[in-house]
């Protein structure tokens, strides 16, 4: 047993040691911890249902995207909700790619908004006021907020590939975004950015945020997925065990995950989802879950494709269950979502099929949770809440409102509206049983 006197040193000269101060580990139940395959917080298993708010940083910003009044508004609401968890954008790259987000966090290798990084200060401050916790994903596979595909560009004086360019196209761009796992200068791009977020002081809190008990998660990337075949799915292994031992190094206080979206992200390969979460510095699996991107469902054919749609999800949820069984670790559904009736984006159409499926999910997972399985929570896609689309084609342009669609989908497609009422009752009452689970299952775990 180590005595107080050594104890009492070894900490001082961690703590002071050059370039070691963001290695000093908290010791208290603020921060969210895995036990085995549960989350724990203060002593007790974390259970939550919550919900993407990828641009809270644009609306906590103090620039032209920003709107404080309506963030706070938004905020206040998901909590009466019982919604506390939000999965939140911590990263945007100045792209030419025509559907990208502007204005960027980096514009350019090293050169930062500040004022998009103070609104990220502002977000997690606000939520800290309120006990919410926050997943912040640091890139993204996609093009619509620079991602992977502009750090490969930077890193070889390039434009980045538009998807939608007739002579390019999705599938090479998802090749050539995969490309990112073996680029070396691209990945020092990446960390030297991973560095300045991990270790940014919030200027409302006071705090950095590698001590900051608010975030619950640091994730490598918005749905990284594997390409080709044997060393390039290599590559992709070593990019999150690396990334993600490099995260470690700078802050070991925080959960990390990967952002996947399960086999159908993984070139439909349970070796490739299960292998990519095995890494010692992966905390828990993430998956995601689209039945129309899929093939599923047709908003336009709903009594044809509904069911069997419904039956797919089912088993693929459960499916991701029992890998996580497998790997001793808990597991999220941090994206699902479905469109609003016949596919309207009007905010005023009908979510009868939503409110449908949302009740079908939610209740699977919390009576899963209820009886132990490592399911212990959701993020569902997507919080639009106040936001409006601009125009009559529903698209986005820079400047406009700020749904929870992206700005390559149209405005109001996946988006859960403050005026959703039917859908707000889902909400409320599945987040209601799964934030009770934490004193229900207290019992199960260990107090240790």
């Amino acid at each position: 047993m180590i005595s107080k006197t050594v104890k009492f040193w070894l900490i001082f000269l961690i703590s002071i040691a050059p370039g070691c101060s963001t290695f000093f580990f908290k010791q208290n139940n603020e921060f969210i911890r895995v036990n085995g395959t549960k989350f724990i917080l203060d002593g007790k298993p974390y259970y939550y249902l919550g919900t993407n708010l990828w641009y809270g940083c644009y609306l906590g910003s103090s620039g032209k995207t920003g709107d404080r009044e309506r963030l706070v508004h938004e905020l206040d609401l998901l909590k009466s909700l019982g919604v506390t968890n939000l999965r939140v954008l911590a990263a945007s790259e100045k792209s030419d790619i025509k559907n990208s987000l502007k204005p960027a966090i980096q514009n350019q290798p090293g050169v930062y908004d500040e004022e998009l990084l103070e609104g990220l200060d502002f977000l997690l401050n606000e939520m800290s006021e309120r006990e919410m916790h926050a997943v912040l994903f640091l890139n993204n596979y996609w093009e619509w907020s620079g991602g992977m595909s502009q750090y490969n560009a930077w890193s070889k004086n390039g434009k980045a590939v538009d998807p939608e360019d007739p002579n390019y196209g999705w599938g090479e761009f998802m090749r050539l975004s995969a490309t990112f796992y073996s680029n070396q200068k691209a990945n020092e791009h990446f960390r030297n950015y991973i560095e300045k977020i991990i270790t940014r002081k919030n200027k409302f809190s006071g705090l950095h945020y590698y001590e900051d008990p608010t975030i619950m998660s640091w994730q490598l990337a918005n749905e990284p997925r594997p390409w080709g075949s044997g060393e390039q799915i290599i590559e992709y292994y070593k990019w999150i065990d690396s990334t993600a031992a490099f995260i470690r190094s700078l802050d070991p206080n925080h959960l990390i995950s990967t952002g996947n979206e399960g086999t159908m992200g993984s070139l439909e390969s349970e070796d490739y989802y299960i292998t990519a979460h095995k890494s010692k510095y992966i905390d828990y699996l993430t998956f995601h879950l689209w039945v129309k991107n899929w093939g599923w469902f047709d908003a336009q054919k709903t009594n044809e494709t509904y069911p069997s749609a419904e039956k797919k999800a089912i088993d693929y949820i459960n499916k991701h269950i029992e890998f996580a069984n497998e790997l001793g670790k808990p597991i999220v559904l941090e994206e699902f979502g479905i469109a609003r009736d016949k596919e309207e984006y009007s905010i005023n159409s009908s979510t009868s099929v939503r409110d449908k499926y949302y009740e079908s999910v939610f209740k699977l997972i919390c009576d899963s949770a209820e009886v132990g399985s490592p399911i212990s929570g959701s993020n569902f896609w997507t919080w639009g809440g106040y936001g409006k689309a601009n125009h009559i084609d529903y698209r986005w342009e820079e400047g406009d409102s700020f749904t929870g669609d992206p700005p390559q989908e149209p405005q109001g497609l996946n988006s859960v509206f403050e005026s959703d009422i039917s859908t707000l009752e889902i909400i409320r009452k599945f987040a209601e049983k799964m934030n009770g689970l934490r004193d229900k299952n207290f019992s199960t775990i260990s107090k240790n």
